[in-house]
């Protein structure tokens, strides 16, 4: 681990390779686990204020949750998150006719219906973030269900902190990410 400003960073963020492979796993995190995709303070009120603009690009089971849930929860360990439909995925998730999942969210953005993007844990995904009160930890998330994602990391030869790019960006600014490309650099070639 090392610091960076306000985090401390995994190695495994540099060191390990990582690359979305929607075809091979077709968007499965959206459906596996036991909750709903963690949530921070400030995203609550946008998802509050943008459900409308959203709601049109989702499916009606993930309205009819909403609906019935809030357009996010809080668990009884205090996590926030979004719903889930029939303890299963994302109240968000909209499915392709393939059975892919893809965010709705995501896909109001992309239309412009939205200024939010997703989540910020989506976005950032395999990384999760824990904050406490000095830092914020930056770790790596291995899960078996991107095993996919691993290995064509691995065979495009693309580390984490690099498939991110634009969503540490969208979290901690340039000049960390650029400080983040210096690290990286620097320990390659010790």
């Amino acid at each position: 681990m090392f610091q960076l400003g306000k985090t401390i960073i995994s190695d495994d963020v540099l060191d390990k390779d990582f690359v979305c492979n929607l075809t091979a796993c077709k968007g499965i995190c959206c459906v596996a686990g036991e909750a709903g995709a963690p949530l921070e303070q400030k995203e609550l009120d946008i998802l509050d204020q943008e459900y409308a603009a959203i709601k049109p690009y989702l499916r009606q089971e993930g309205i009819d949750a909403i609906e019935a849930q809030g357009t996010w929860i809080e668990r009884e360990n205090g996590e926030l998150e979004t719903p889930l439909v029939n303890n299963a995925e994302c109240a968000y998730t909209t499915f392709k006719k393939d059975g892919t999942a893809l965010c709705g969210i995501e896909a109001a953005y992309r239309d412009g219906a939205t200024q939010f993007y997703k989540p910020i844990s989506c976005h950032l995904y395999p990384v999760r973030l824990q904050e406490y009160t000095d830092f914020t930890a930056v770790n790596y998330h291995k899960w078996q269900i991107c095993d996919d994602a691993c290995e064509l990391g691995e065979e495009l030869g693309v580390p984490v902190y690099k498939f991110l790019k634009e969503s540490l960006i969208r979290k901690f600014g340039k000049k960390w990410y650029a400080d983040l490309e210096a690290i990286a650099a620097a320990k390659s070639h010790k």
